[in-house]
This record gives structure tokens, sequence and C-alpha cells, in this order.
């Protein structure tokens, strides 16, 4: 069931021979009618010269002879006019007052509404006999006082035209049938040839070891193909960078999760020995709970960051509420601020308030808020007589349409010079003993990156012993 939806491949080269010699084939047919018409055309003049030549010669024997008009077409003349092969020659004469004079009786007349114009030869499509004919015809002016024209009339049946207009087309159109085979077969091979860098480009990409993400040369191909190997290019460099990322990443996380493995290990030693006291032991077992939740820790940090990296591209978005969201993490992490006596509160706008609401994805801004207030209460000193204080706080503007979360907290605050690297993956600030993975921070960047915010770092208290750090995201509402 499922091929029969499967959209069939299509083939460059067939797409391409199709929308060529389609219109090839379509036009033929045309070009026929055209060149039909423009043949009948050109075997008509040389017939019409000649039936105005008849009629001008019939019409130079309309005389006047004693106040009388005269029409007199010898025999010979005659025979002459009606010797034709192929076609059907036929005349009439009309005098001043309409009357026959000589040739046909029932030879058509010209249209009523056409006004007589002496010595202009005129010509016209009729019927005599139920023959199609041309006709061509002119108005004698005889000398004679008040005396109408006098009509001459002279009509070819149309055989010896057909005949000639036969011809031409097929002087034209037969040479048509043995070089449209070959247009075909050239276009073929002129296609065959063009995309022939393609095959060639395939060739060298199928070659390539595995591990080779070196650029394509783009000057080895066509210039129609440039872009195309310029966004593979372009492709082959960002996969080598995700792919350095990913050996970096990886080392940096073994390294990471070396130490409380380590750590793990040595203290199930030092809990074997068969001299270890009760006391020893429930230590060594306080330690390696410790570092067990360490290790757990930075490996769902590890695998936030993953979703976080990996989440641009299929992430569900909605129009999410940052002070909701705000206030979850808030609620979840107050039993673990109070453990450390940490002041964790609230300021700013209400929830459900206008401006407030921003497009993304409500897992990873949660994930986001709650790596900063994490951040915050771990690097914030705190004791029953001089308890720490972390506020998160939302800021929204409607009039510039941007939402502003800040956590600050009143800790010893980050050096200038290290406020770039605490971003970066498992970094940690000197002389700190915090525990921590070092990944909080950089997820944090990569989730606001993703919803198009900015992170920037700052002193709550400038110049103070205790400056504090705060972290602000801006986001466009």
């Amino acid at each position: 069931m499922v091929k029969l939806f499967q959209r069939e491949q299509h083939s460059l080269f067939g797409e391409i021979l199709d929308w060529m010699l389609t219109p090839l084939l379509l036009l033929w047919p045309v070009s026929l009618a055209l060149t039909w018409l423009v043949a009948q055309n050109i075997a008509a003049r040389p017939f019409d010269r000649g039936l105005e030549y008849n009629v001008l010669a019939l019409a130079q024997l309309v005389k006047t002879e004693q106040q009388r008009m005269s029409f007199n077409l010898p025999l010979p003349a005659r025979e002459i006019l009606r010797a034709d092969e192929a076609d059907l020659i036929y005349y009439q004469v009309l005098g001043p007052r309409g009357e026959f004079v000589s040739g046909e009786r029932d030879f058509p007349l010209p249209q009523v509404e056409e006004l007589p114009s002496a010595g202009l030869v005129h010509l016209r499509d009729d019927a005599m006999r139920g023959n199609d004919v041309r006709v061509a015809y002119t108005w004698v002016t005889l000398d004679l006082p008040g005396a109408k024209p006098v009509l001459v009339q002279v009509g070819e049946t149309l055989e010896k035209r057909s005949v000639l207009a036969t011809e031409i087309i097929k002087g034209v159109m037969l040479p048509q049938f043995v070089i449209l085979p070959l247009a075909v077969l050239l276009v073929w091979l002129a296609l065959a040839r063009g995309i022939k860098p393609l095959s060639l480009l395939q060739e060298r990409i199928r070659r390539r070891q595995p591990d080779d993400l070196s650029p394509l040369d783009e000057y080895s191909v066509p210039l129609e193909v440039a872009p195309l190997v310029a966004s593979i290019n372009d492709l082959l460099t960002r996969l080598k960078e995700s792919i350095g990322t990913q050996k970096r990443f990886l080392a940096d996380a073994a390294h990471q999760l070396k130490t409380p493995l380590a750590g793990l290990r040595m203290q199930a030693d030092l809990a074997q020995r068969e001299s270890a006291s009760a006391e020893e032991l429930k230590q060594s077992l306080q330690l390696i709970g410790r570092a067990s939740i360490r290790a757990t820790h930075t490996v769902n940090q590890l695998l936030s960051l993953a979703r976080a990296e990996s989440g641009s591209t299929h992430i569900a978005r909605v129009p999410c509420d940052l002070v909701s969201l705000a206030r979850d993490v808030i609620q979840d992490s107050l039993p673990r601020a109070m453990d450390r006596h940490i002041d964790l509160g609230y300021e700013g706008v209400a929830l459900s308030s206008p401006g407030v609401l921003i497009h993304g994805n409500a897992t990873l801004l949660k994930e986001m808020i709650r790596n900063l207030v994490d951040n915050a209460i771990n690097y914030t000193p705190s004791n029953p007589e001089t308890p720490g204080v972390v506020t998160v706080r939302i800021l929204a503007d409607r009039f510039g349409k941007v939402v502003v979360l800040q956590v600050d907290d009143s800790g010893p605050g980050i050096p200038e010079s290290e406020r770039e690297l605490v971003f970066q993956p498992f970094y940690r600030a000197l002389g700190t003993e915090a525990d921590g993975s070092g990944l909080g921070l950089p997820i944090v960047v990569e989730i606001a990156q993703q919803h198009a915010a900015t992170v920037t770092l700052e002193d709550v208290f400038p110049g103070k012993p205790m400056p504090g750090a705060r972290f602000t995201v801006r986001f466009s509402a």
C-alpha cells in the first residue's frame, strides 16, 4: 500500500528531453498549416495575374461604333481562351443596361453594393456551375453620353492552383520528414553530452573516502552546476564542523565522567578492605553516593545539551507564557534553595500579563530557566546568619515587543576575563567549590539561540566585594 503512494522519481535527462522535443512535435502540425496557407497564396499569384491579363484583353475589345457599343471576339481568340487542359475558363460581357452581350449567361454577378470603378481590375472568389472559381472583372467606360460602364468578367476553376500548392507543400515538407528525426537524434546526443559533467561529478563523489569532507572543485563543473557544488561544499563544511564539535564534546564528556567514575571505584575498593571499620564503610558509601549523584547530573546535562542542539529542526513551537514557566521552575527549586538557606523569589510582571508570550518550546525554555536558577543557587554563598539571595525577574515591553528574563544572585560574581569562557562546555570558574558539570550555561546559550534570543552577563552590584551575577536573556515577543 505504501508503494502506491510513493512519488515516482523523475529523470533529469528525460525531463529536459521532453521539454525540448514536445514543443518541436507540437509545432510541426502548426508549421504544416502555415506552410499550406503560404503555398496557397504563392500559387494563386501567377494565375491571378493571368486572369487580370485576360480580362484586360477582353476589355480592349469593347468599343463604340456609330453611337453603339460593340464587342467582337474572334473565334481563334475564343479557342485560345478556352484551351486549358486542367481548368475551365468562363467569361461574360454585359452591356451598359445590364443586357447580355457575350460569354456565359449564368455567370455570377459582383456584389450589388459594389460601385463600378472603370479601369480597375477586381478579384473575387465565387462559384460557377457547382465549381469554385476565381473571378477577375472590370468595368469599361463607353464614349456615349449617359451610358453606364460595361461589365467584363473572366473566371477560372482552381485545379492548377491546388496542384501547384500541393507541389510546394511536398517540396517543403518532404525534407522535414528527414530533418525531424535527425534533429531529434542531434538533440539526444547534445543533451547526453551536456549532462556528462554531472555523471563525472557523481563518480568523483562516489570514489571519495567516507572520512573525506574536503570541498569539491567548483571550477571543474559547468557554470549552472556550480551553485549546487557550492551548496554541497557548504554542507560538507558544516558537517565537518559538527563532527569536530561532537568529537571534542565526547572527549570532554569522557574526561568529565572519568573523575566521578574513578572516585566510585576507589571508594568501592576502600569499602572492601578487611580492616575497614563501620564508620569508614559508612563514609565510603556516602562518597560513593555523592559521586553517583554527580555522575548522574553530568549525564543528564549531557542529554539536555544534546537535546537542545538537535532540537532546532523538529521541536514543536507554541505560544509560551514566560512568567508561568519561571514560576514553575521557582516552585520546583524552592526545597533545594531552602536547604542552602537561600532566599529564592520572583519579581516583575504578573501572570498572564500582555506581552509575555513568546513562540517557542515550553520544555526547552523551562530547562533554560532551571539551569540559570541552579547555577545561581550553586554559586551563591549562604548560611543562616547571612542568607544568599536569588531573584528571577520577567520584564515586558509591549511597545518594543521585547521580553526580558533576568536571574540575579548575591554571589562573588564572574570576572570580566572569564565571562565568555563560562558559556563554553565543561568550563568552570577557578576558585569555586560548587558541584556542577560545566554544562548548564552552554545549554542556556543553545536554547536561547534556538529561540532567537541573546544572553548577556553583568554584575548586579558593581564595585562591591560581592558584586553578584546577572544573567539576562532577551526575547522578541
